[in-house]
């Protein structure tokens, strides 16, 4: 099975664990083990970080 290509790099993806407080869950123990309501909470910031700089 091949693996998908990532949308949101590492380091963006680490930034945005960071800003919302699951990256010590990440850093401890993985991707994996963050809710999928914090994902979701990941993917949504990217989202308007985004839109914004479309916006500008």
């Amino acid at each position: 099975m091949s693996r998908r290509k990532s949308v949101m790099s590492e380091t963006l993806k680490e930034e945005i664990a960071r800003e919302l407080g699951v990256y010590n869950t990440v850093a401890n123990e993985g991707w994996g083990a963050v809710t999928s309501r914090d994902c979701g909470n990941i993917v949504k910031k990217a989202i308007e970080m985004a839109e914004r700089s479309v916006n500008h």
